[in-house]
């Protein structure tokens, strides 16, 4: 079959400022890629993200040029040959979304698990002041898991006014790398009297070596320093659990593999996301199922997102009824 990924960019605005270490998001920029047969079309989001080196524009070629490298008659199954990242990921769940229509049975029929049920997510306060995390927290306060993300000042501050103003959540921290080695032994044991349950890349991907032997007081989740299976080895001997994205590991065929290597390893496992929309979140959502934490809370900031959107409540995301991976009627 010969399959012709065609792609474009789209620009979806978030209700309001998203900020983490590294800056802040005013709107989610995603490429969609789209495999057509016949009257079928599958369609795949991914989000470029410019600490891999990724732009849209970089991205949008890189899905038109997959035919050219691989030959006209690609398949998923050949597609691991290129790196993993936000194209291949784009790719990957078109064709999958392409090949539930073609076959007439869901995502989770081909993979012979349980349709996605709804799940709890963490729903996330983003950088600020720690009065202004305090008044976000309080909005979200009856959720069950919340993700605050932190830099290197006032870290401790920070995670305490989200501890205050929601003292029954479940609380991941993430500083997104911007910790020293040094900062982290510190700041451990006050996260562990903070109550915080997980800690997600703390220190540089590159530096992670500072981790081997540790016996953190809160278990460590890798996000940044974990791309892909063959990565989980060494994330083993440093962390004690992994955030498995789809932008990172180049689509859901990685992703489920992934997972199934990581529980194997002994790792927790994390399912996260980028700011995106629902497109995005609905694939992800078949690798959630039964992950220690789910942090799929994207379109939670989006001032507007697609026909078929999941659906947030209370803490929980319910996957939509239709649309991608299952048959069209």
């Amino acid at each position: 079959m010969l399959w012709r990924p065609t792609a474009r960019s789209e620009r979806w605005p978030l209700s309001r400022p998203f900020r983490i270490s590294r800056g802040e998001k005013t709107a989610a920029e995603v490429a969609v890629a789209e495999i057509r047969a016949g009257d079928a079309v599958g369609c795949g989001e991914c989000v470029p993200y410019a600490h891999y080196g990724e732009t849209v524009d970089s991205v949008l070629a890189q899905i038109k040029q997959i035919a050219v490298v691989l030959g006209p008659e690609f398949t998923r199954g050949e597609l691991h040959l290129l790196p993993p990242g936000a194209a291949r990921n784009a790719v990957d769940c078109a064709i999958w979304d392409l090949e539930a229509q073609l076959s007439g049975m869901s995502v989770a029929q081909m993979t012979g698990t349980a349709p996605p049920q709804p799940l709890i997510t963490a729903v996330t306060v983003s950088l600020d002041t720690p009065d202004k995390m305090a008044t976000a927290a309080k909005a979200i306060a009856e959720s069950p898991l919340i993700k605050v993300k932190v830099n290197e000042a006032q870290p401790e501050a920070a995670v305490r006014a989200v501890r205050e103003a929601a003292p029954n959540a479940c609380l991941i921290v993430d500083p997104n790398e911007s910790w020293t080695a040094a900062q982290l032994r510190s700041l451990l044991p006050r996260m562990a009297d903070l109550d915080v349950s997980l800690l997600e890349q703390p220190i540089p991907a590159d530096q992670d070596s500072a981790l081997e032997g540790m016996k953190p007081a809160v278990p460590l989740c890798a996000d940044e320093a974990a791309h892909v299976r063959d990565d989980l080895a060494q994330t083993a001997r440093r962390y004690q659990a992994v955030n498995i994205k789809l932008d990172k590991t180049g689509g859901l065929t990685e992703a489920l593999e992934m997972r199934n290597e990581a529980r194997r390893l002994g790792l927790q496992v994390m399912v996260g996301c980028m700011i995106c929309t629902s497109l995005g979140i609905v694939p992800a959502l078949h690798v959630a199922q039964g992950a220690d934490f789910v942090d799929l809370d994207g379109p939670w900031w989006l001032s507007k997102d697609r026909e078929t959107p999941v659906r947030f409540e209370d803490g929980y995301v319910f996957p939509p009824e239709r649309g991608w991976g299952t048959p069209r009627k």
